[in-house]
């Protein structure tokens, strides 16, 4: 079974409220709030009313959120693309 992940990039301040519901209705609160749906022709209809202002990929499987914090976390360490000039 797949899974919609949608991730919220604009804020709806200023939109309709009908828009907004749309938001709210889809749990999507706060810019960058990640949530995932099963796919089904509902959850697309809510997506299309949406779509300007939100990410949307297909996926196999849902994260939990310590998935996804780990997913946003940075590698340990540093690089050196090239030295500083002496």
């Amino acid at each position: 079974m797949s899974f919609f992940r949608i991730t919220l990039m604009r804020s709806g301040i200023g939109l309709t409220k009908r828009t907004q519901g749309v938001l709210k209705a889809l749990g999507l609160r706060h810019r960058m709030t990640t949530v995932f749906y099963p796919v089904t022709s509902e959850v697309a209809g809510q997506i299309m009313k949406v779509k300007e202002l939100i990410d949307v990929q297909e996926v196999d499987k849902p994260l939990t959120r310590a998935e996804l914090k780990a997913e946003r976390r940075p590698e340990p360490g540093f690089y050196l693309e090239k030295p500083a000039p002496r």
